[in-house]
């Protein structure tokens, strides 16, 4: 049950993050908007205690739930590299909130060319400080590199979507409403792909400097490029699968909501359903696809670098995937 609290281990998920299930099950808490309400003294008090739980010196009557609220409210507000605050509008548990009106905005019918192109912009720009916030920053980033990579992916979004619609606008073989139906689908590969190429421009310096590796007690082993390509990849994958059923099930639903005669006879209700529409499948896509792999991912030493199968003798390490 999700109110059950198991013995609290400092720096450790809640839920087993072996299975699918307990990765959704902790992401659901990662991304948790609650978070985004919590006071200055509250972080205080909840890094305060667990400094305390660090130095075995918890005061009598705490908690396994306070524990792991405390490290809950730390994680969600805190980089786990930097150890510095997230801005609000990029963290995970911001995502939703703040991107939820950019996804409503890309998904309106009859856009015009220039409103494509706007809302690509908005969604690339939102897309690469997120993905920035919350990068494996156990390696500086230069900033030329942050520039470059959201300069690539406004580019590749607004290129794929523009060419999309210009080519079904130009095709005369599609009914309207089909062009229509369409339209409102382009988001989706214009997105996934700039998405994507995102997160490879925007990290892509931690495929030659690697990103530090660390053993079961947290101590760091060495830095590989083996962990950082390992981690790209599965950001990447799941950067490619996040818009999916964003961009696609509110489409699918909409058209069959606009054949509805409440609909028909109320257009004023087309806005305020498309967005409550978009903003569910925005909530129930971005646990599932972050949740396809661990934060903290594992790596076999033996498919590391010499370097750091000398270091150590321990059989898996541990790196920051980021998200």
């Amino acid at each position: 049950m999700a109110d059950v609290y198991p013995p609290f281990q400092l720096n450790k998920p809640r839920f087993d993050q072996g299975s699918f299930n307990g990765r959704l099950r902790h992401f659901m808490e990662v991304i948790d908007p609650r978070t985004l309400l919590t006071t200055s003294k509250q972080l205080e008090d909840a890094i305060r205690l667990l400094d305390k739980y660090k130095q075995g010196n918890v005061p009598d009557g705490t908690t396994d739930k306070q524990l792991w609220e405390s490290q809950k409210i730390k994680q969600a507000i805190i980089h786990p590299d930097t150890g510095e605050k997230i801005f609000m509008p990029f963290r995970m548990s911001g995502f939703v909130p703040f991107g939820s009106f950019v996804v409503v905005g890309m998904l309106l019918p009859n856009s015009s060319m220039r409103q494509v192109i706007f809302w690509q912009w908005l969604n690339q720009s939102h897309n690469a400080c997120v993905n920035f916030a919350n990068r494996n920053a156990s390696k500086p980033t230069p900033l030329k590199r942050f520039i470059f990579g959201y300069v690539g992916a406004v580019t590749t979004a607004v290129s794929i979507a523009v060419g999309l619609n210009l080519l079904i606008r130009r095709a005369n073989s599609f009914s309207l409403t089909t062009k229509l139906l369409i339209q409102r689908l382009v988001p989706f590969p214009a997105t996934a792909t700039a998405s994507t190429c995102n997160v490879l421009l925007m990290r892509n310096s931690e495929l030659s400097e690697g990103v530090q590796v660390l053993d079961n007690r947290g101590n760091v082993v060495g830095t590989s490029q083996v962990a950082a390509k390992k981690a790209l990849k599965e950001t990447a994958v799941t950067r490619m699968f996040l818009p999916a059923p964003i961009l696609l099930i509110p489409p699918m639903v909409m058209s069959l909501l606009e054949k509805r005669r409440f609909l028909i006879r109320n257009p004023r209700l087309h806005l305020p359903i498309n967005s409550v529409v978009c903003t569910m499948a925005f909530w129930l896509a971005l646990p599932v696809a972050i949740a396809l792999f661990p934060q903290i991912s594992e790596i076999k030493r033996e498919h590391l670098e010499p370097a750091i199968q000398s270091a150590t003798s321990e059989s898996v390490l541990y790196y920051n995937k980021g998200l």
